[in-house]
């Protein structure tokens, strides 16, 4: 599969702290799929999606975004996709409509166009009784919702997201995965990581299992459980399955 193909296309992706973090990383996403990411913790997920967003430099390999060089043109690649870390970061004096306003000015959108976008955005998201109100007061929950909500107001083609569930509580949590399936149905591309095996059970087209920042499994439900002879078993099961074995060979 070549990168123009491709939402995400990563080639020998390296990063080194007091030990390798992610080691020699090939990986995949295909345009318009629910792509999991999925380890311990520890395993180079959050630090492989950091040097995607371009938040941090890989010390070697290559990044394709939708056939862009993240590495060599990162604005380019950064106007169309989003990152949303598990510690939401927004303007506490400001109300969520504030703040859509403002990382919209920085996208140059028409005001015009993006205060409808936000509305809706936060509408879908359950906020519809807090748009006007100061984001100081909001539990890490709502947080998490207007930060989500601001990385999607420039409708990217990519979505990157570390454990955007934590937090939330169930009906957050419905409303946050309805948002992102309804994107994925539109032809948006979604990578996630979650220690919630059942969310990525239910919503991820394909699923990859990274251990000591390796890509150790790879696969839709069905193609992970042939692979490891474990046709009738859930993926955590599997997961620590792959985990304990790949630990084990270490």
């Amino acid at each position: 599969m070549t990168s123009e193909l491709s939402a995400l296309a990563v080639r020998g992706l390296t990063k080194r702290f007091d030990r390798p973090a992610v080691d020699a990383l090939d990986l995949t996403v295909r345009v318009g799929e629910f792509y999991a990411l999925l380890g311990p913790n520890g395993a180079g997920k959050t630090t492989t999606l950091r040097m995607v967003a371009g938040l941090l430099r890989p010390d070697a390999g290559t990044v394709s975004i939708l056939g862009i060089d993240a590495l060599s043109d990162p604005v380019v690649a950064k106007q169309i996709m989003a990152w949303v870390s598990d510690e939401p970061m927004i303007y506490d004096k400001l109300t969520p409509l504030e703040y859509l306003e403002f990382v919209a000015g920085l996208w140059g959108i028409d005001p015009r166009q993006s205060e409808t976008s936000a509305r809706d955005l936060l509408i879908s998201l359950g906020l519809e009784a807090h748009l006007n109100e100061r984001c100081e007061g909001f539990s890490k929950g709502m947080r998490q919702k207007v930060a989500l909500a601001g990385a999607l107001v420039h409708d990217p083609r990519l979505i990157i997201l570390d454990e955007p569930l934590t937090g939330l509580d169930a009906l957050s949590a419905r409303h946050v995965k309805g948002l992102l399936q309804q994107r994925v149905r539109a032809g948006c591309t979604v990578i996630m990581t979650t220690h919630i095996l059942e969310v990525a059970e239910r919503m991820a087209d394909r699923i990859g299992v990274i251990a000591a920042g390796r890509l150790i499994a790879e696969g839709t439900l069905a193609e992970l459980r042939q692979q490891n002879g474990r046709n009738d078993t859930s993926l955590e099961d599997m997961f620590i399955a792959l985990v304990d074995t790949e630990a084990a060979a270490a």
